[in-house]
């Protein structure tokens, strides 16, 4: 049945890499073509978000996903630049219906990260995934529920973090979702890291619908802040909650600092020093209208922030995700982007060109994607071909009703670059 899988999975892929193109409407500048895409799965359905984890300590990160409408979680061997281009090696780790989000988190203090799985809808649980000893991409996983989390909120997100108050090292799992009752907190263990009994919640800040987490020392104290951006009600907008310290913050609530976007449904938050000043901005993406807000740190506190917009372009679906990167390795940093509603012709995944004079920053937008794909999720940015440029991996949900999966697209910069430099030599 496996090897029926794979190729069928294979044939789907092939499929995938044959782009329909659309043209873009008159007096619509020339985006360049789309990238080829490869599929890793697409099996299930409502793929759903991609964390990176060198699980089987190769030297290549692997894969973690939740499938929504599948209702399943699952891992993903990496298996190198020469197979990277064929559907991956796959392991359900464990059935999640409703999963929103998959993470990969030292709860156990050894190193071996288990997966945690956040689920929304009816099903409203967080579940640990737990790795087998020896051979985790073969072995079946362990699975069960956090008894705290069931039923308290609409589970979103999880994050590992740096919280632990004595010697054993490890991560805590940071936690937030959406809804009624939603919270962003963490979940305290004790005791035995598997006796999932023993975890205490302990909430942090109340949360309208949050988008990304992320620990980060926001304030250079030496202690890991949380950084959030929160979709919808009181509280919206991107924000930082202050770690009071590592003696004092259990029982605490942490105190709430705002970054900038509490007029708008922001979506996606990305941290990179874009500017290349030695500090880390903060970046998100925003609905109605569709656009990148850059927050560019000015300073080492975590208070000081100078706002640029850079907008969305036209004929491009509503924006979700972004991530930044020097995709034509020129030096200056690039923005690479996902949408939502990108019904055909619209493109779901670009880029915006970086380039710089001075103090003035211009984006040139450029194809990924084309007109294939609708509801496209957070990215990352990986040369998982090995051949010197950064490639994307994303996930896509809603493309003839099914989803494009689990996949990545290929940078096309070194052939670009190989054919460019052939023709300069002539």
């Amino acid at each position: 049945m496996f090897k029926l899988m794979r190729k069928v999975a294979h044939v789907s892929c092939l499929l995938a890499s044959l782009t329909v193109l659309t043209p873009l409407p008159a007096g619509e500048p020339d985006r360049g073509d789309p990238w080829p895409i490869h599929i890793i799965d697409d099996s299930s359905r409502g793929a759903d978000g991609v964390k990176l984890f060198d699980l089987d300590r190769d030297g290549l990160l692997d894969l973690t996903t939740g499938w929504e409408e599948g209702g399943v979680t699952r891992i993903y061997r990496n298996p190198g630049p020469d197979r990277a281009k064929l559907p991956w090696p796959a392991l359900t780790v464990g059935k999640t219906p409703h999963v929103e989000d998959a993470a990969w988190i030292d709860l156990e203090r050894n190193g071996r990260k288990a997966v945690v799985s956040c689920c929304e809808g009816k099903t409203r649980a967080v579940f640990v995934h737990w790795a087998p000893y020896e051979k985790p991409f073969e072995q079946p996983w362990q699975q069960a529920v956090i008894p705290a989390s069931k039923d308290r909120m609409m589970w979103m997100f999880a994050v590992p973090a740096k919280l632990s108050l004595d010697a054993r090292g490890g991560e805590e799992l940071v936690a937030a979702g959406k809804g009624p009752g939603a919270e962003i907190g963490w979940f305290e263990c004790k005791a035995e890291a598997r006796d999932l009994s023993n975890y205490k919640w302990h909430p942090l800040s109340p949360a309208g619908w949050i988008m990304s987490l992320y620990m980060v020392d926001m304030d250079g104290d030496g202690d890991q802040d949380i950084l959030t951006t929160d979709r919808k009600g009181k509280l919206r907008g991107c924000r930082w909650l202050e770690n009071p310290g590592f003696v004092r913050f259990k029982g605490e609530k942490w105190k709430n600092h705002w970054v900038g976007g509490r007029d708008r449904e922001v979506m996606f938050a990305h941290l990179a020093d874009l500017d290349q000043d030695g500090l880390q901005d903060v970046l998100f993406v925003s609905r109605n209208p569709d656009e990148v807000h850059w927050y560019r740190r000015l300073d080492k506190s975590g208070q000081k922030w100078e706002h640029q917009v850079v907008p969305y372009p036209e004929n491009t679906g509503g924006g979700k995700g972004v991530a930044v990167g020097d995709l034509d390795r020129d030096g200056q940093l690039d923005l690479v982007l996902s949408c939502e509603h990108a019904e055909p012709p619209k493109s779901g995944m670009f880029w915006m060109r970086g380039s710089r004079k001075g103090e003035q920053f211009h984006w040139e937008p450029r194809e990924i994607s084309g007109p294939k794909g609708i509801k496209y999720d957070r990215i990352e940015l990986l040369d998982l071909d090995a051949d010197g440029d950064l490639d994307v991996i994303c996930c896509e949900e809603r493309h003839q009703k099914r989803g494009l999966g689990l996949f990545w697209y290929e940078n096309p910069q070194l052939q670009k670059d190989t054919v460019q430099s052939k023709k300069s030599s002539r």
